[in-house]
């Protein structure tokens, strides 16, 4: 039986991707089990009955069901860049919660009542925030990548891709520049591996295949 731990990680949701940008940094090897969100693993209920991702659940049967909390405990392990010491509880927690309202009543109108180009503006605000901080450094806490760009980036990703052509002309060029180096990074790539949903008896699937990314 393996000794890995096991997360259970949905590929495009921003909480999932940020567990695995930690993970990745970390070498932390896991059995990644992606979730159709439609159709959730038992398992993954019997650990986290609240239901979303990601869970890790360690091999002592300990279970981790905050993406913060699951970056937290790879890099208290393992943290060879340093993300820990590049952190902003702060803006991390206005990301998690003003800016995620904006974002998912900008992204999915059809759900919310209200009009949508109000959040787009709100949540704007939120990135020109960003936007003068990285006027001053490469990244949200200094020159290096750390714990709060790995945070919020997949947020702003999905903020982005509501309308590429609109956050392409807006006048945010540190944001915009530094979303795409990420983007564009090994390890992002690595975090962003496909892998179909799964189902009880399959191999199981290793994480990072690329450890470090």
């Amino acid at each position: 039986m393996s000794t890995d731990p096991i997360l259970y990680s949905f590929r495009r949701c921003p909480y999932a991707i940020r567990a695995r940008l930690a993970l990745t940094v970390s070498a932390k090897r896991c059995e990644l089990r992606e979730v159709k969100l439609s159709a959730k693993p038992d398992a993954m209920l019997a650990a986290s009955p609240k239901g979303t991702v990601p869970v890790l659940v360690l091999p002592d049967g300990e279970v981790i069901d905050e993406s913060l909390d699951i970056m937290q405990w790879a890099l208290g392990a393992n943290d060879p860049e340093g993300w820990l010491r590049r952190n902003d509880a702060a803006l991390i927690g206005r990301n998690d919660t003003s800016f995620k309202h904006d974002l998912d009543r900008y992204k999915y109108p059809d759900r919310y009542d209200g009009d949508p180009t109000t959040h787009r503006a709100a949540g704007a605000a939120f990135l020109h925030e960003l936007e003068a901080r990285l006027a001053h450094a490469g990244q949200l806490c200094g020159q290096d990548r750390g714990f709060a760009d790995a945070a919020i980036m997949p947020f702003v990703r999905q903020f982005a891709a509501v309308d590429n052509e609109w956050f392409a002309a807006q006048p945010l060029p540190n944001l915009q520049a530094w979303l795409a180096g990420h983007l564009a990074s090994a390890l992002f790539e690595t975090v962003m591996v496909r892998s179909k949903p799964w189902q009880p008896g399959d191999e199981p699937v290793v994480f990072p295949a690329t450890p470090g990314g």
